[in-house]
């Protein structure tokens, strides 16, 4: 039976916060915007779909103007982020080698079209995930998204890695496991799979795999 990861972005595999904001910052002060996007602003709606981060952010402009202004942003942080990257959690690489000679990795986000692509193709990662999703694309909630690269993929037995609430929930409507990325940016009210850091996963999947035939 074919195992898959699909793992959240943000709070999981790296922290694009303060670059994000820069990026943004940058955007809005050229559109003449009066408004500074700090980190702290940023990492405050993470997890988000990009409507909602809208909706809070730029609460002050119309519907329509709020989501244009929000894509001048997403392109240019996708364009910022390519070129500058952002900081990746401990022995990551790493652990994505390990990884992959066992099981099949994928990305599932609430992100925008090309964050996603933007991270891979910084990094050279693209070589270790089989496929990836995102709210950008299909304007899908991330259970949809998780059902969907279960579906498409042919995955058996899937578990969603993920570091907010959020992450848990999708999870669970989505049918598959959840392990909480607990260095991440939140709590999980429920008890759960942990990892205290990411380059635990090896070994926690292979507890949990001794405990429940994968």
């Amino acid at each position: 039976m074919k195992t898959g990861l699909i793992f959240d972005m943000d709070g999981t595999l790296w922290d694009s916060s303060e670059n994000v904001a820069a990026a943004w910052s940058e955007k809005l002060k050229e559109c003449g915007y009066p408004r500074h996007v700090t980190q702290h602003d940023v990492m405050s709606v993470m997890g988000l779909t990009m409507d909602k981060i809208a909706d809070i952010l730029f609460d002050d402009l119309p519907k329509k103007e709020r989501m244009e202004l929000l894509q001048l942003c997403c392109d240019h942080e996708n364009e910022y982020l390519l070129k500058h990257g952002g900081v990746l959690y401990p022995d990551l690489e790493k652990t994505l080698i390990r990884l992959k000679e066992k099981f099949s990795l994928y990305i599932v986000s609430n992100c925008q079209s090309g964050y996603i692509e933007a991270f891979l193709e910084h990094y050279g990662f693209g070589k270790y995930f089989d496929d990836l999703e995102c709210y950008g694309n299909d304007l899908k909630e991330k259970s949809d998204n998780i059902a969907l690269i279960v579906s498409r993929n042919g995955i058996g037995k899937a578990f969603y890695i993920g570091d907010i609430q959020g992450d848990r929930d999708a999870a669970v409507k989505a049918g598959v496991e959840f392990i909480h990325a607990a260095y991440g940016f939140g709590k999980i009210k429920e008890t759960v799979p942990e990892l205290k850091k990411f380059s635990d996963l090896p070994d926690l999947m292979e507890t949990l795999e001794a405990r429940t035939p994968l």
